[in-house]
């Protein structure tokens, strides 16, 4: 079922951003990393993109980046934050969409529940940090890397 919207995402992309760019000078987008125990993270794996993603997504109008990254983590981890989410890092996302910047969150103490995104989201998982997926995304994993290892935030996504 998922695989029409793997076949379907590359074309669809450029009219979202064709949309996205007519409507908005920047756009801004955040993400979530959840760790459990010092020693899992949260991925995310979506329906119409391959691999696995730290959760997130835009924020809407109206809406703070803090707030956002709250209601992302909800909608596409299951999460409930229970303390307010730490900003770690600000990126620019010029190689996936111009114009695009992302901040990059962390939570530690949440409760889980059942994600409410099931059109977007296949599956949502906690990966030991030793044993993180072969399929991640090289973004979310430099962003792993380093917070684990103490390295300075790239600029870049």
């Amino acid at each position: 079922m998922d695989d029409w919207k793997r076949l379907v995402e590359p074309y669809a992309r450029p009219l979202f951003f064709a949309h996205s760019r007519m409507t908005r000078g920047k756009t801004l987008g955040v993400r979530g990393m959840v760790i459990e125990d010092n020693r899992r993270v949260l991925l995310i794996e979506h329906t119409y993109l391959d691999g696995w993603w730290l959760p997130g997504g835009g924020v809407d109008a109206l809406e703070t980046t803090g707030d956002a990254v709250v209601r992302e983590l909800r909608e596409e981890g299951g999460i409930i934050a229970l303390e307010a989410p730490k900003l770690l890092s600000i990126h620019s996302n010029e190689r996936f969409f111009p114009g695009d910047h992302v901040l990059l969150y962390r939570i530690d103490q949440f409760e889980r529940t059942a994600l409410t995104s099931h059109a977007e989201i296949k599956n949502a998982e906690f990966f030991d940090f030793d044993k993180l997926p072969l399929n991640i995304n090289q973004g979310s994993l430099r962003r792993i890397e380093e917070v684990l290892h103490g390295y300075p935030a790239d600029p870049m996504w």
